[in-house]
């Protein structure tokens, strides 16, 4: 196949990419351009949850306290989240009734508490707000059980879609930095169509590679060697309700562990029905898992930052990734919405021309017989 053949071919697939998807890529795309400030974004949305007063901290026992006076009869205190810098102290709650087997999301009620005082700021579910929206849509398109299988295979598509309109950009006569003019074409759309796409074609490539990659974590981590490990399902265990009543206190686990980790204490998650070990998370990645009953503390490595899947997901959300590529990957979830639209008006013109084209030719053959 010669290099026009392939310039047709390649035109072809990334057309239809466009046109197919275009209507899925615009809010996956400005989703995902939303989120790589998901906290100043909740901080614009939910101002009243971040009324803080100071940041002096309290004992956990007055947090839980605080926020048992606004639950609802038989909420169960899951998880207690301390602030990184200015912010709220976070207290989350489960119903007795929400079973391992639940699928999706497990419910909670999270309690917004003043560090100082331990003023209640704001209770709402978890899985309510924009932000929280914004995650479910960048995630899953809203759409429950497949969404994220779908979610996996437009991030190919764009791998894909990248590729083919690096190539279509590549000037066919001359240097390649001919392709750098604003003026290859006399419409507007089209030129911006051009020089966005090809600032935005490795980026592009880079999340849609990552996206694809937290979708299809099993088939990725089978392509690097890294297995998936073994154990219990750890959506079921976020899921399985947190106990009636824990034979220690949140002070007695947190002395327990102290021993066991160094670093500023991130949060309190509470046994459970699947386990009967405090999880004590500090800053760094490091958590001690403390005993229940025996109160033995057990130090566990912070995850690898080095793994690869952990890798992949940092540079997907920009999480710990400097303002630089926060910045980069932001206008690479602006761009292909800019892309889907101009392909779209693109595509139309062209319908248009086309049609004027054959109904010339078809008045010429009228004429000649």
């Amino acid at each position: 196949m010669n290099r026009l053949a392939w310039r047709r071919t390649w035109f072809q697939v990334h057309k239809w990419i466009g046109l197919v998807l275009a209507i899925l890529i615009v809010p996956l795309s400005l989703s995902g351009a939303a989120l790589v400030w998901d906290e100043p974004l909740d901080r614009i949305a939910n101002p009243a949850r971040y009324a803080v007063t100071g940041d002096t901290l309290l004992t956990p026992s007055a947090y839980v306290s605080a926020a048992a006076r606004v639950l609802k009869p038989g909420d169960r205190i899951a998880q207690l989240s301390l602030p990184d810098g200015r912010g709220p102290v976070v207290v989350a709650a489960a119903p007795a009734a929400a079973g391992a087997s639940r699928g999706g999301p497990p419910a909670r009620t999270v309690v917004y508490l003043d560090p100082p005082t331990a003023r209640v700021l704001e209770v709402s579910p978890r899985n309510a707000g924009l932000v929280r929206f914004l995650h479910v849509l960048h995630g899953s398109l809203q759409l429950p059980g497949v969404g994220r299988q779908v979610v996996g295979w437009i991030g190919v598509a764009m791998m894909v879609s990248s590729f083919t309109g690096l190539w279509l950009w590549w000037p066919t006569v001359g240097k390649w930095v001919r392709g750098l003019r604003w003026r290859r074409h006399r419409n507007t759309d089209t030129n911006l169509h051009y020089l966005f796409g090809f600032w935005v074609a490795l980026p592009l490539f880079v999340l849609s590679l990552t996206g694809a990659w937290i979708s299809f974590p099993a088939f990725f981590g089978a392509l690097s060697g890294e297995a998936r490990p073994r154990g219990p399902d750890p959506r079921a265990a976020m899921r399985a309700p947190p106990v009636a009543r824990a034979a220690l206190t949140p002070e007695a686990a947190v002395a327990d562990a102290a021993g066991a980790a160094r670093g500023d204490l991130a949060s309190i998650a509470w046994p459970t029905e699947k386990s009967a070990d405090w999880t004590l998370g500090y800053a760094g990645g490091v958590s001690v898992k403390v005993a229940d009953d025996s109160g033995v503390a057990v130090a566990t490595p912070a995850r690898a930052q080095a793994g690869l899947a952990r890798t992949m997901r940092r540079i997907h959300d920009g999480t710990g990734m400097g303002p630089v590529w926060q910045t980069i990957i932001f206008l690479g979830g602006l761009l292909p919405a800019a892309l889907a639209v101009t392909g779209v008006i693109m595509w139309w013109r062209a319908r248009g021309w086309k049609a004027e084209l054959a109904a010339k030719q078809r008045g010429k053959r009228v004429a000649r017989g």
